[in-house]
């Protein structure tokens, strides 16, 4: 079974308690305080990742829930590995990732999620993010336009 990063239990817990906040500002709802269990040790034991088959069955639902609201795959249509490609350049996973993404566990897709948001070298980290950041940044002037105001009206 994989690990499930501290990173995410946080998340897990920051969900719960958007989505259920406290009536009083000191009662946790159920699943967080589940996960706020399971985040404690982990500090405790200065460990970084839990066994996500170890986890204790009321926190282990509380995590797949919010789980459930993430994105599934970091697939963006560009599939390198389909022309030889060991790594996709599209979303980074390798090529036994791709293949294999259907058949693994929830902690297993995170951790490559993980993996490759922290490597950053994949085209959905960094080419279209550039590419956004190009469709937004304004255009600058011509300098053989006038200037023009409102509806075409000379500034």
């Amino acid at each position: 079974m994989a690990a499930i990063h501290i990173t995410d239990i946080e998340s897990a817990i920051n969900h719960w308690r958007e989505r259920s906040p406290s009536p009083d500002g000191v009662t946790a709802c159920a699943p967080v305080r589940a996960l706020a269990e399971v985040y404690a040790l982990m500090v405790y034991h200065r460990e970084s990742e839990c066994d996500e088959a170890s986890m204790p069955a009321v926190a282990r639902a509380a995590w797949l829930a919010w789980y459930e609201t993430m994105p599934d795959a970091p697939c963006i249509a560009i599939c390198s590995t389909s022309q030889g490609d060991a790594e996709c350049k599209g979303c980074g996973r390798s090529f036994d990732e791709v293949q294999h993404w259907t058949a693994y566990t929830p902690g297993q897709k995170r951790a490559v999620w993980r993996r490759i948001t922290q490597e950053g070298r994949a085209w959905r980290f960094n080419r279209y993010a550039e590419r956004a950041r190009q469709a937004t940044a304004a255009e600058p002037p011509d300098p053989s336009k006038p200037a023009s105001g409102p509806a075409g009206t000379p500034a």
